[in-house]
């Protein structure tokens, strides 16, 4: 595998744009050699699910676009995020606040948590923020043939 990988799309604010951000982030993971029906691939499609939501739901209509980005450092390190252009950064909801949503970030820093990862929330040149998770990058024991069946 190559030192560095990069991959990124950007997809309209829009609530069917979640599915489509799963989609490329797993496709991609794929191509990288992380198949798509291991434990580690559903932890990062709930993660990048609950990013995208993020970037739709709280933005307010004023990103029209969000962005997801893919990276793989050395065959060592994933990152994972999502870069919205509002300014507004997620607040942590007191445990008490009973609430049907809210709940994205705690997932995920649940999640990150138990993969030995970080997330990271940071601001953006354009006054935005990009909320990005890195986990160690973990790949099949066993190679995987061009139609992403692990090889006997």
């Amino acid at each position: 595998m190559a030192d560095h990988l990069e991959a990124s799309v950007t997809l309209p604010s829009d609530p069917a744009s979640v599915s489509a951000a799963r989609a490329y982030v797993v496709g991609t993971l794929a191509e990288w050699g992380l198949p798509a029906d291991t434990e580690v691939s559903d932890t990062i499609r709930l993660i990048i699910s609950e990013l995208a939501t993020n970037a739709v739901q709280h933005t307010f209509g004023q990103s029209p676009t969000f962005t997801v980005d893919v990276e793989l450092d050395g065959d060592e390190h994933l990152r994972v995020g999502v870069t919205d252009s509002h300014p507004r950064f997620p607040r942590r909801l007191p445990a008490a606040v009973q609430q049907d949503n809210g709940r994205g970030l705690a997932i995920i820093r649940w999640l990150t948590a138990e993969y030995g990862g970080r997330l990271r929330v940071r601001p953006t040149r354009e006054g935005g923020k990009t909320i990005s998770v890195e986990l160690p990058w973990t790949v099949p024991a066993q190679p995987v043939t061009a139609a992403g069946q692990q090889e006997p």
